[in-house]
Formats: C-alpha cells, structure tokens, sequence
C-alpha cells in the first residue's frame, strides 16, 4: 500500500467519530474534536524513520500491552509519548479493524464531557 491508500484508510476511519475535524498537525493530517482536543495524526516517514505511522491517544494503561505484545507495530512517539500516545506503524499488514478500534479509543480518550453528549 501506498503513502496515499493509507492515508486515505486512516482517514476514512478517523472522520467516522463524531464532531471531527481534520487540519494540519505537525506538517501532516491531524483529527481533532472539533477545534479541540487532537485525538490523531497521519506521519509520513517523520523525521526520516523508514514507515509510515498513526499517532494516537491512548486511554490509560492501554499503551504499554500493545507495545509488550508487538514492539514491531506499536511503539512511543516522540513529543506526544509523553501524555500516554502510541504510535502504530502502517503498511500492507496492517489490521484495519484494530486500527478503527484504536481511533475509537482516542476519540473517548480525550473528548470532553460536553462533547460525548453531543456525540450521543
């Protein structure tokens, strides 16, 4: 798959939560709740490593078991790492339905209250 075929999934994926925007983040695709939180973003080879990756928000505890179970897809990313994001790398093997699952979990990770009601 392409930079673009997997762009595209990401965001077909990302703009089915509700009340979400896409914009610039970073030089690439960001997805926010509204204006604001982010709960995504799209790199293409950030800072020269040699995939293409989603940077997530991740609800608490839920990082350090996906990292456990497969370092080689999942991994800490830089800047965001620290608020508890993962990274996953995608490619021809990704698991689509894992990765929607997982933008679900950002969006809930970081929507405020006001938004889960609107959304509902």
């Amino acid at each position: 798959m392409d930079t673009g075929e997997l762009l595209a999934r990401v965001r077909e994926i990302a703009l089915q939560q509700p009340l979400v925007t896409e914009r610039l983040s970073h030089g690439g695709p960001g997805w926010f709740i509204e204006k604001s939180p982010q709960f995504a973003m799209f790199l293409d080879h950030h800072h020269g490593v040699d995939w293409v990756a989603i940077w997530i928000a991740c609800p608490e505890g839920a990082r350090e078991p996906l990292i456990d179970d497969d370092p080689d897809t999942y991994f800490i990313p830089p800047y965001v790492g620290t608020r508890g994001w993962v990274g996953v790398r995608l490619d021809e093997t990704t698991d689509w339905d894992t990765v929607a699952d997982l933008i679900d979990d950002a969006w809930h990770a970081v929507a405020k209250p006001r938004q889960r009601a609107a959304a509902d």
